[in-house]
Parts: structure tokens; C-alpha cells; sequence
């Protein structure tokens, strides 16, 4: 038992922003637009919420609201970044994969050249969030151990963000119609629906959420800007599909991919999993979602129109 609280916060230090990026994949393929620039808008995020909060921590160096100003700007970036994907599906009707491709190559090389230009190096280290207690909540036992202590203020902040999705997506007017394009817009087109804008809207969101999602990697357990995160924009797609496009299986795909990633992380200092090869447990959570998605394709519940280039008047 000891063990687990040990490893937990970790594993949910690592789910939280595969989450929150996850969340912003299913906007936009609910809507009918593959975001294959989930990586990219990872970075951009990255890099804006990194040079946001080193130039204001040189002048309040002890503030923690210039954390937060630096996940705002990072979302804010994330999402003016996401209408060129946006742009080019949607009004260019150009591949969706394609673009998405292009995003990443282009944030990657962008950023990372604006980094040197504007700090003189590649890099960008920040001080990052510092982990709390839960008051009252921490005390509970077992529970308040694994989730109320030694968190970070962005964990509440994206499961929130988690509930109000769940709520948008399947209880409002919006979440309907967003759902409607992703299916069959030429019938949302029929009800008075405007598919452009809101297949606009659904790209915006996951930019701002990607765009989050690597803000939040940077002031938890990075603390450094990179040019890179490593793949996780990947990830997240994998648990996109993982969790047959509904918040509460991605939910669940995310905590699995975070679990199974810490353990191989720590697989060394535990004498059970010692001696199983570390490369074994890393492959692990890959080789679970390809036989998950070998065995389920047949019953996949991917948006039917995803991925489809809608054209206002063709059927």
C-alpha cells in the first residue's frame, strides 16, 4: 500500500495533461475534423506558456498567478494556432492527416527557433507549481491519501474541465449540434446548422486544451521548454481511440497509459518488477491499445464523418 501512495501522484502528474489533450481531440473529431496536430499544439503551448512565465517570474519571481497567466496565454496560443488545421480542412478541404502533419512540423521548428532567437537558447526553464494538500478533504483515509495530497492545483483544474465536456457534449444545444456534424452534416445542414462554424469551434477547443495540456507539462513535472514533449500529442490520439471517443473511456484510457508509464519508470527501484525488462513494461501500454484496437474495430464508435471534407449543397 505504501508503495502505491507513493507512485500514485506521479501517475496522475502524467495523466492529467494526456487528458486534457484527449479532451481536445474529441471536440474536433466530434465535429468531423481529425486532429492529427494534437503534438504540435502541445508544443506551441508549451513554448508560449514557458516564455509567458520566465519573463514574468523575473520581475515576481514569488507570484504564483504568473503560472496561471502562462497556462491563459498557453490556450490563447494553442487555439490561434489550431485555424491553420481548421483553415485548411475546413475551407480548403484540404487531407485532415496531412495538415495535421504539417502542424507538427511547423510548430516543432517554429518554436524552437524562436526560443533561440528570443532567449539565446533552445531551452526555457521556469519554476514551476509546487504541490499541495487538500485541506479537510487530504484527512480521509486511503482516498485523501491517493488524491487530495501532494496534488497539484491543475489536476482539480482539468478534471473540472472534464465535467463541464461530459456536460457540454451530451446535455446542451451545442454539444448536440457538434455531435450532429461529426455524424452527418449534410443532415445538420438540412436543420439550419452552420457545419463550417461549428466544426471551427470544435478545432478551436482542442488547440486551447492541447495547448493547455502542455502548459501543464511544463509547470508540473518538466519545469523546462524542449521544443518537444515527447510524443504524448500521440498518445493522447491513441487514447482518444482507446476510449471510443466518450469522455469518461478516455478518462479511463489516460489513467491507464499514466499508471502503466510510472511503473516502468520506477519498474527498477521495485524489487518485484525488477526483473522484468523496463523496455517490456514501457512497449506494455502500446501493445495493450493495438490489441484493444485490433479487437474492437469492428464495434468502434468513431464520429461517421470524421475525417470527411464537407461541402455546403453536395450530398
Amino acid at each position: 500500500m505504501d508503495l502505491i501512495l507513493q507512485i500514485f501522484p506521479y501517475a496522475i502528474a502524467y495523466t492529467i495533461p494526456l487528458l486534457i489533450v484527449a479532451l481536445g481531440g474529441l471536440f474536433s473529431e466530434r465535429s468531423g475534423v481529425v486532429n492529427i496536430g494534437l503534438e504540435g499544439l502541445m508544443v506551441v503551448g508549451g513554448f508560449s506558456s514557458a516564455l509567458t512565465i520566465s519573463k514574468l517570474q523575473e520581475t515576481h519571481p514569488t507570484e504564483s498567478w504568473v503560472i496561471w497567466v502562462g497556462l491563459l496565454v498557453a490556450m490563447l496560443a494553442g487555439a490561434l494556432f489550431s485555424l491553420l488545421h481548421a483553415f485548411a480542412s475546413i475551407n480548403l478541404n484540404a487531407d485532415q492527416v496531412i495538415s495535421g502533419i504539417a502542424i507538427n512540423m511547423i510548430a516543432g521548428a517554429l518554436t524552437v527557433f524562436l526560443a533561440r532567437n528570443i532567449t539565446g537558447s533552445g531551452n526555457i526553464r521556469v519554476n514551476g507549481m509546487i504541490r499541495s494538500d487538500i485541506p479537510g478533504l487530504s484527512k480521509i483515509p486511503i482516498i485523501g491519501d491517493l488524491f487530495f495530497k501532494n496534488a497539484y492545483s491543475t489536476t482539480w483544474l482539468v478534471l473540472i474541465i472534464l465535467i463541464i465536456s461530459t456536460f457540454v457534449l451530451y446535455k446542451t444545444r451545442f454539444g448536440l449540434r457538434l455531435r450532429a456534424c461529426g455524424e452527418y452534416p449534410q443532415a445538420a445542414d438540412a436543420a439550419g446548422i452552420n457545419v463550417y462554424r461549428i466544426r471551427y469551434l470544435g478545432v478551436i477547443i482542442s488547440g486551447a486544451f492541447s495547448g493547455l495540456g502542455g502548459a501543464i507539462i511544463l509547470v508540473t513535472y518538466s519545469g523546462e521548454f524542449t521544443g518537444s514533449v515527447a510524443g504524448l500529442g500521440f498518445l493522447a490520439i491513441a487514447a482518444l481511440i482507446f476510449g471510443q471517443w466518450r469522455p469518461l473511456g478516455i478518462l479511463a484510457a489516460t489513467l491507464f497509459f499514466g499508471v502503466a508509464t510510472t511503473i516502468a519508470n520506477v519498474s527498477q527501484v521495485i524489487p518485484s518488477l525488477a526483473q522484468i525488462p523496463p523496455l517490456a513494461l514501457k512497449l506494455f501500454p502500446y501493445v495493450v491499445t493495438l490489441i484493444a484496437l485490433v479487437l474492437f474495430s469492428k464495434t468502434s464508435q468513431a464520429p461517421k464523418s470524421v475525417g470527411v471534407a464537407y461541402e455546403k449543397g453536395k450530398r
